[in-house]
């Protein structure tokens, strides 16, 4: 398996957590969305740039930007349908 090559990501995230209600933490799956991740759907769904645009800011092949996009939204579809929590920690720990 090749290597990761590091993402560009120019946005500061706070530490996030997003979780059902009415269930207390401890009793619930967590999934952790990396900051890259969230990068790929900002660039993509808030930006509104198209994939090779989101691709060059990102310093990635458009190819593994779509790879990343597909993956990133299996994790947080599956996370909601499953109801567990989403974590997105901040990029500064």
């Amino acid at each position: 398996m090749r290597r990761r090559h590091r993402r560009r990501v120019k946005f500061d995230y706070n530490n996030i957590y997003y979780k059902p209600h009415g269930i207390p933490l401890r009793k619930l799956n967590e999934v952790v969305i990396t900051t890259e991740e969230l990068e790929t759907l900002r660039l993509r769904y808030v930006e509104n740039l198209s994939q090779t645009n989101a691709a060059k800011r990102m310093g990635l092949s458009q190819s593994q930007y779509q790879r990343d996009l597909v993956g990133t939204l299996k994790k947080i579809t599956n996370a909601m349908i499953n109801g567990d929590a989403i974590s997105i920690p901040s990029c500064k720990e």
